[in-house]
């Protein structure tokens, strides 16, 4: 079995980290553009949400801004969350194990 995501695309917000139980943790979402054009001859953007864990969270804060490009290699993961209505809502979203600054230098 295979699960691994490779995506390319700039970052949505300015990365936060956040300290849980579970250690430091950022989300962030990655605006990646589709290859290909859709009816109206314009190319779409997917938003793609991903979970960065302690040291590639805080290296990409570091490093990092709203709008720099980076790569980033993972897998994907889906998760269940009880609201308060009682139903579930489900949520997909690429853990990232490696991201590759592509177009950003240290935050000064």
């Amino acid at each position: 079995m295979l699960n691994q995501a490779v995506l390319v695309g700039r970052i949505v917000q300015e990365p936060e980290v956040k300290d849980t139980d579970k250690g430091k943790v950022s989300n962030i979402t990655l605006a990646v553009p589709r290859p290909f054009k859709n009816s109206n001859g314009e190319y779409d953007t997917d938003f793609i949400s991903c979970v960065l864990w302690k040291g590639v969270a805080e290296s990409t804060k570091e490093y990092c801004k709203k709008g720099d490009l980076v790569g980033i290699k993972g897998r994907i993961q889906t998760r269940s969350v009880e609201l308060e209505d009682q139903t579930h809502k489900q949520f997909v979203e690429v853990i990232a194990e490696r991201v590759t600054f592509l177009s950003s230098k240290k935050a000064e």
